[in-house]
């Protein structure tokens, strides 16, 4: 797990490995939140990046004989 450091200005250097497996570019935004005691990044994809990532999904629902 790749280690990183606080600057005096309180920035930190995303690993090489870490920006190429994620994809993550220069200038692009990325939200942080902070869950239990941590702090996660999580790069935004442009809507555009995002068409058909959910094709071929099983969309058939089960439902009760009383339900339409």
């Amino acid at each position: 797990m790749p280690l990183v450091t606080v600057s005096p200005k309180f920035q930190v250097v995303i690993p090489k490995e870490v920006r190429e497996s994620m994809g993550i570019v220069s200038g692009q935004k990325i939200q942080m939140l902070s869950y239990r005691n941590r702090i996660e990044l999580i790069p935004i994809r442009p809507m555009k990046k995002l068409k058909g990532l959910l094709k071929g999904i099983d969309t058939d629902v089960k439902r009760e004989d009383d339900r339409l």
